[in-house]
């Protein structure tokens, strides 16, 4: 009898539960969890693979700091191919960021049909594949627009023109958000404009800027398309082209030790970015109007 009633009682409260529509979604957790460590786990297993001993990505050789610093040739320290390609990622995100900072801030404060166009480019790179993207800019730069050097400006113009829509649709959203009154007030109080943009509008966007930052940065390092397309020398290839590079050979942990340096830097841009821009969200206005009136 026993047995039965507690038979009985598990299917009510079986039954209940999924009748419940405030319920716990625990199905979706579980969904959610397992997706998080289906997608991790390679990662943490490339990370751990960067400390091998040997020159196996597969098997685990001992721990050993050889592929960052230890190795005379193979390190990323040592290594001059991998050091520039380092270099060269973070390079082309600074450079983008920058370009479309300035180009979000034109395109807001610039009217007409002109300015219509812009926004149209700026969404048209939503929808356009990147491959042709790269593609039609290499032929562009090649037979075209012959003074523009394939390598850093060609790569940098090209991830200019693939990554506008983010900053730009971020940091338009920001200004639309604060409106031309600012700088008119800070103009009426005698700052030039160039002061104006200086002192009141780039502290008032820069959560804005932050954001686009971590976006752009993470997306730059991982961009092969179209820095591949548009690359010239050795010395203009990125991390991503290593390792594709490497991965057609024989690669060694040298590979995972810089995909780890990338990583570690993404992780920390968008963690300090997203700290910042919580900080600077408080008590914005308060801290515009007291630079207004410091003019």
């Amino acid at each position: 009898m026993s047995v039965a009633l507690d038979t009985a009682a598990t299917k009510a409260r079986t039954g209940g539960y999924f009748r419940n529509p405030w319920r716990k979604p625990r199905v979706l957790q579980g969904v959610t969890i397992g997706y998080l460590l289906w997608s991790l786990l390679p990662v943490v297993i490339a990370v751990i693979f960067s400390f091998n001993d040997g020159r196996s990505r597969i098997v685990w050789q001992g721990f050993s700091l050889r592929w960052w610093t230890d190795d005379p040739f193979d390190s990323i320290l040592h290594d001059p191919l991998m050091r520039n390609a380092i270099v060269q990622t973070y390079k082309l995100a600074i450079f983008v960021v920058l370009i479309w900072t300035l180009f979000a801030i034109a395109v807001d404060r610039w009217h007409g049909r002109p300015a219509r166009g812009a926004n149209f480019v700026m969404l048209l790179s939503f929808v356009v594949p990147e491959i042709i993207l790269g593609t039609s800019l290499f032929i562009l730069f090649t037979t075209l627009l012959t003074f523009v050097n394939l390598g850093t400006p060609a790569q940098t113009l090209g991830l200019a023109v693939f990554q506008v829509s983010y900053p730009a649709v971020i940091v338009r959203a920001r200004l639309l958000t604060i409106g031309p009154e600012y700088e008119e007030a800070a103009m009426d109080l005698g700052a030039t404009p160039g002061q104006s943009i200086r002192r009141i509008l780039l502290p008032l966007i820069s959560p804005a800027i932050l954001a686009s930052v971590a976006l752009v940065f993470a997306d730059v390092v991982d961009d092969f398309v179209t820095v591949n397309a548009l690359s010239g020398s050795a010395s203009s290839e990125t991390v991503a082209q290593k390792i594709y590079s490497a991965s057609r050979a024989s690669p060694t942990p040298e590979v995972n030790a810089a995909a780890t340096v990338m990583l570690i830097t993404t992780l920390l841009i968008v963690t300090v970015g997203l700290l910042v821009y919580r900080r600077l969200n408080r008590g914005q206005g308060a801290a515009g109007a007291s630079d207004l009136m410091q003019l």
